[in-house]
């Protein structure tokens, strides 16, 4: 085989390589796991800003990428969930939120507690900044509704109670637009630090590395 021929065959397997690379990471991150990054503190203290997350795609299902068009069914999200899903009022944004009522659920906050099908509920990632309650007619934050979740829809809520804009301001979220559920946290640090300085990478929070999301 001549030189020209060999590097012919060096280029094409090198192409190859190359497509064989993006397709399988374009199969990874509209299959299996996408990942997230946290860019405010409505999850707070669960979620810290600058976490990177791990979202698992097949938690609920397999979809298509492009029209959500779903292959294979699985239960869920449930009560408890953290959630990344396509914001309903811009469906280019992504949101992360926790799952606090599923279809069929009656949903009420009656200062600040959560209430479900009229039983108040075990709320333990709640938290909250002020103890002082919004009544109703300022806003929805501290009291809302009863409200029930239609068919196919989940009600959303941060843990960060008193700072977080979801469900109880812009309503209920489509299961079409879940992307997937949180799982792990791989990355962690200080998104104020400049980015190329050492004070940046000192504010590595390295406990946080490898946690699951609770």
């Amino acid at each position: 085989m001549s030189s020209l021929g060999k590097n012919k065959s060096v280029v094409r397997e090198y192409v190859e390589a190359i497509v064989v690379a993006v397709l399988l990471a374009l199969f990874v991150r509209s299959f299996v796991v996408q990942a997230f990054k946290i860019p405010s503190g409505s999850m707070l203290p669960t979620l810290q800003i600058g976490d990177h997350l791990l979202v698992s795609k097949f938690s609920y299902g397999v979809k298509l990428p492009v029209t959500g068009t779903r292959l294979i069914s699985r239960q869920g999200p449930g009560h408890g969930d953290v959630v990344v899903f396509r914001f309903p009022l811009d469906r280019s944004l992504d949101y992360i939120k926790r799952v606090v009522a599923i279809a069929g659920d009656t949903i009420e906050v009656r200062e600040k507690q959560v209430f479900l099908n009229g039983e108040r509920v075990a709320d333990p990632h709640a938290h909250f900044t002020s103890r002082d309650s919004m009544a109703a007619a300022a806003g929805p934050r501290d009291n809302f509704g009863p409200v029930t979740v239609p068919d196919g829809k989940i009600f959303v809520m941060g843990d960060n109670r008193d700072n977080s804009y979801d469900s109880r301001f812009w309503g209920f979220v489509d299961l079409q637009d879940v992307l997937g559920e949180a799982l792990i946290i791989y990355w962690s640090w200080d998104v104020d630090e400049p980015f190329f300085s050492l004070s940046r990478f000192a504010s590595v929070r390295w406990d946080r590395l490898g946690d699951m999301v609770p």
